[in-house]
């Protein structure tokens, strides 16, 4: 069988990468399938080995002239002037005879991909065999009639928590209840840097996208900062910055440097450099706590049960930490509801005081949980 992976910016976001390298070896398990994934930013899936997992790579930019299709829309182009025939051309390459997987899990959680997402779907449904809406989160405001309509052409939707499942419910929509398949990522260990001091260093991820959906001016950093502060002054662990996406349009590391430029005199924080989703989990596997706003920061650190606090601003965050501890409340801090510079710590000091019992309940659920992200597989296999 072909596959098709797409609406995948690129590994730059490790987030993504970590859904490219999970879900190929779901479809592994299958058959010996042929995968291709269609990248927004082909240079990264090579540079962080992403390309490994499947068997091509391609990216819209690319023309190939040995295939008839592309020789016709480029004559197209030219003698009709029919300025589309080419991208027309390049979407029936990709998607033709293939099972499409759309992987971008949260298309529908911000409202400038929900548009795009819908028209590419009709698009697929053209000519892939079967299409697929893989691991997804949803916010209600954005399901619009177009929307919906979309959603209920998939042949199958697999949905991460149960909050936006209960959405889909909600609106006649069917779906599968899984975990996401970033769960079941593996790990690998690279030497720690000095100052990392494994079992008692607290990890942080920080993304520039919490500022979009925060009421106060800047206090969502102001919380990390006071956090900061909270950690050297009051306990003897030590602070790790690790950032998970590196796009140039939302980069963990703008705000990651700055905080670790005020710091860096205590000698108590350092900041891991930029490398693949694997290396990242191995780093934060070996963390005591981790306050993670970027999802997939999170789930590395879920999976591997270390006690977590999400700072977070969709659905998707609220929902796995309700189907992990039965609530969000004590686990997720939403960007939207912070009114104090003080608010992060303070949920911190309640994740610091329960470190054992949230520890153990990790630990008891998580060969469970990942049943569920295997159960996936199962369902691509039915198809």
């Amino acid at each position: 069988m072909k596959y098709l992976l797409y609406m995948h910016g690129g590994s730059g976001n490790h987030g993504c990468e970590a859904l490219v390298r999970t879900t190929s070896n779901l479809i592994r398990k299958i058959d010996n399938s042929n995968i291709l994934l269609w990248s927004g930013a082909k240079d990264e899936e090579y540079k962080y080995g992403a390309d490994k997992v499947v068997d091509t790579v391609v990216s819209e930019d690319e023309i190939y002239e040995k295939n008839p299709v592309f020789v016709s829309a480029l004559l197209k182009h030219k003698l009709l002037k029919n300025k589309n025939a080419i991208h027309q051309a390049f979407l029936k390459s990709v998607f033709k005879d293939r099972i499409a997987i759309s992987i971008g899990g949260d298309n529908y959680c911000y409202s400038w991909s929900a548009k795009h997402g819908s028209e590419l779907d009709k698009t697929a449904r053209k000519y892939c065999k079967k299409n697929v809406f893989w691991g997804c989160s949803i916010e209600e405001e954005f399901l619009t009639s177009e929307v919906i309509e979309d959603l209920k052409g998939f042949d199958l939707i697999t949905v991460r928590e149960s909050l936006s499942y209960e959405v889909l419910k909600k609106h006649g929509i069917n779906a599968e209840r899984v975990s996401d398949s970033a769960f079941l990522l593996e790990e690998k260990l690279l030497p720690l840097p000095q100052g990392f001091v494994e079992g008692n260093t607290v990890g942080i991820n920080l993304s520039p996208m919490i500022n979009d959906y925060e009421s106060n001016d800047n206090l969502a950093y102001k919380n990390y900062h006071r956090l900061i502060e909270y950690i050297i002054n009051d306990t003897d662990m030590n602070i790790c910055l690790i950032p998970h996406v590196v796009w140039n349009i939302t980069d963990d590391r703008k705000p990651l440097v700055m905080l670790y430029n005020e710091y860096k005199g205590t000698n108590r924080v350092v900041m891991i450099e930029d490398c693949n989703c694997e290396e990242l989990k191995g780093y934060i596997s070996r963390c005591r706590f981790f306050i993670g706003a970027r999802t997939h920061a999170t789930i590395a650190a879920y999976s591997t049960c270390v006690p977590t606090l999400v700072m977070g601003y969709s659905i998707k965050a609220k929902g796995i930490a309700k189907d992990l501890f039965g609530t969000y409340e004590g686990y997720v801090v939403p960007v939207q509801s912070l009114k104090n510079e003080s608010d992060l710590t303070d949920k911190f000091k309640f994740i610091i005081d329960n470190e054992n019992s949230v520890r153990n309940h990790l630990k008891e659920i998580m060969p469970e949980y990942k049943k569920k992200a295997l159960y996936a597989g199962d369902l691509l296999q039915q198809l």
